[in-house]
């Protein structure tokens, strides 16, 4: 058994929370709302975030910060991507060297173009930070349907562990050392999945859907092989796979919001509306400062950017996409020269 904390009570950590419990592991949920960690402790469930999904008795909820970091076995951090940097630098004083953070958000910081995980690794140079992601909404993981994920980690022995932590009957986890990768695919499919969802608030079918989640693959794979991560992740859990299920599900908050902005509200109106962090807005412009940095075409990325901050008409936005220059569509497979 081992003790460990969920940072972050929004649907993602409670889940997480649930998932470890039945484990057979102690857990403690830490949020900073004082009224959410009361809401918790007296109905043993997240009516907003979480309804239907029950927390046992004997898990601690707390707004201590440090009682919920000091000497835990493995912290999971799962606030939002937009306060990873300031929740990681309050947790500082109270990590020792080398305790395990286990990052689950999922996004990266547009100012510094950081991903979580390099944040956390910046804010708390003396913990070991590890990555978990996948096809995996909140929703059904508190339910227990079967659900498969990955773990990154520098140390294949962390990421073993882990492993252990985290597996069960319903929850399957594979290990990678492709944290970079990982986290990219996490993030970027996010702002693919607004594309997609303000693909469905215009009317668009299948046909427009598979050509979203196919070729922003292909935009995900170029950039993340660009900054050094491996194609086998893109092609992966943590790539298609994640992707597929952000841009199919009404589980997905990006997808929800990409809808509503295609129906005509504005992003501003849209996230209002969702009610959730939308991860997507805040790793869009974070995306196109890497395309540049890196010198790599993200056309759907560079669009959605467009339709988010640029005022561009949704329709229009399509249309770019669809009248852009002609391509080949995968220029390593060679032409057989016919005579």
């Amino acid at each position: 058994m081992a003790d460990i904390s969920i940072i972050g009570a929004g649907s993602w950590g409670t889940a997480l929370a649930v998932l470890l419990h039945r484990n057979g592991h102690k857990v403690t949920v830490w949020s900073i709302v004082e009224s959410e960690i009361g809401m918790l402790m007296k109905e043993r469930e997240h009516k907003e975030k979480l309804p239907g999904v029950k927390l046992p008795e004997d898990m601690v909820f707390t707004t201590n910060l440090e009682a919920a970091v000091k000497d835990k076995d493995v912290i999971v951090l799962a606030v939002p991507s937009p306060y990873t940097r300031s929740t990681a630098h309050s947790m500082k004083p109270f990590v020792r060297e080398g305790q395990i953070i286990v990052n689950v958000a999922k996004g990266i910081e547009e100012k510094t173009l950081l991903t979580l995980s390099q944040i956390i690794e910046e804010e708390i140079p003396q913990a070991e930070v590890a990555v978990l992601s996948g096809p995996s909404h909140a929703e059904e993981v508190g339910r227990g349907i079967p659900t498969t994920i990955v773990v990154g980690a520098e140390k294949k022995a962390t990421a073993e562990y882990l492993q252990n932590v985290f597996m069960n009957e319903v929850f399957r986890v594979y290990i990678s050392p492709d944290v970079l990768g990982i986290e990219l695919g996490a993030a970027l499919k996010n702002v693919v999945a607004l594309a997609a969802g303000i693909a469905d608030g215009l009317g668009y079918g299948d046909n427009t859907k598979a050509a979203l989640i196919t070729r922003g693959i292909a935009e995900i794979a170029r950039l993340g092989l660009a900054m050094g991560g491996r194609i086998e992740t893109f092609s992966g859990l943590t790539g298609i796979g994640d992707l597929i299920v952000t841009c199919a599900s009404m589980h997905s908050r990006n997808r929800r919001a990409g809808i509503l902005i295609g129906k005509g509200y504005t992003m501003e109106q849209a996230m209002d509306e969702v009610k959730m962090v939308v991860e997507g807005v805040y790793s869009a412009k974070a995306a196109m400062g890497l395309a540049e940095k890196y010198g790599v075409q993200i056309p759907i990325i560079e669009q959605v950017n467009a339709v988010l901050f640029g005022s561009m008409p949704v329709d229009e936005a399509v249309k770019n996409l669809m009248l852009r220059d002609k391509k080949i569509e995968n220029p390593l497979i060679p032409w057989e020269e016919s005579f």
